[in-house]
């Protein structure tokens, strides 16, 4: 991996787990997830319109249809992730969505491909999953007065598991087809607000108070989730995704540091230490 894709990997971490940070302080579910949508493509408006006159780029055969799938799993990851974020601390539920991507990609290649994965990928493995274990309080997350906990952690593994297709996907269209970035991040957008505005035009009065009360946090993720996923398409149209995904997961640590920081989340020492071994264990599955 070049050293420029490394610094525009960390810079979209750091950008990565700011805007997660405002997302978990608005609470929101759909309806915040429409506002910030629709910032989003008001913003695309004059960015597409000047980088349309200065560079006068194309879209490939094929290209709408791949920027349509992408919008599809980015969707899905957007409610999954507000749904999780409503119910769990966000020093548990961020370094779970980011840990889990890259788990269940191995697990499904073990089982769907007949995959050998070799014994570091596995180690790996068994250390991402002890650390949720250990984090989410191990056999005390079968009690019964855990059941919000457990739900909250099952919205967190269906992010993991958009996270590791959205990834894969978007490989092949910024690689594969060779669409420009900031084009394919734009045409997702677009997508995702197609996609949620028949469902936010039914619970209106909820948009309307998100962006009463909640603007500012949805002005932070419409502004800083673009950047920060141009930024990961860049370095991935030049740079393996296997080189790429595992390290975009120091944004593990950062959620981390910052739930236990910032939003003064309990047990902040012993999410941290699950949040280090969960990264190291990512990087294990990559490297193996």
């Amino acid at each position: 991996m070049t050293s420029f894709a490394l610094a525009l990997i960390l810079a979209a971490a750091v950008l990565h787990a700011t805007w997660n940070l405002c997302a978990k302080r608005a609470g929101g579910g759909l309806p915040f997830v429409w506002l910030v949508g629709a910032i989003i493509c008001a913003l695309y408006v004059p960015v597409l319109a000047i980088f349309r006159a200065g560079w006068h780029p194309s879209l490939p055969a094929g290209a709408g249809w791949w920027i349509l799938g992408s919008g599809v799993l980015k969707t899905g990851y957007s409610l999954f992730l507000q749904r999780s974020y409503r119910t769990g601390d966000f020093s548990l539920i961020y370094p779970l969505a980011r840990g889990t991507g890259p788990l269940l990609s191995t697990l499904a290649a073990i089982a769907v491909f007949g995959e050998r994965p070799s014994p570091l990928a596995l180690g790996g493995a068994l250390l991402v999953v002890g650390s949720v274990f250990w984090v989410a309080g191990g056999t005390r997350l079968l009690h019964q007065d855990r059941a919000h906990l457990r739900t909250a952690l099952g919205h967190g593994i269906l992010s993991g598991v958009f996270i590791a297709s959205y990834t894969l996907w978007d490989r092949r269209g910024v690689a594969g087809l060779a669409i420009a970035p900031l084009l394919y991040d734009a045409g997702t957008a677009y997508t995702q607000l197609l996609l949620v505005t028949p469902f936010a035009l039914r619970r209106w009065p909820e948009v309307v108070a998100h962006w009463r009360n909640d603007r500012r946090y949805a002005f932070g993720v419409a502004v800083l989730a673009p950047i920060a996923y141009v930024l990961v398409l860049t370095a991935m149209s030049f740079t393996p995704v296997s080189y790429v995904a595992p390290a975009r997961e120091v944004s593990i640590v950062i959620g981390a540091f910052l739930g236990a920081r910032v939003l003064k989340e309990g047990e902040s020492r012993k999410r941290i230490v699950a949040a280090v071994v969960m990264a190291a264990g990512v990087i294990a599955l990559a490297l193996g």
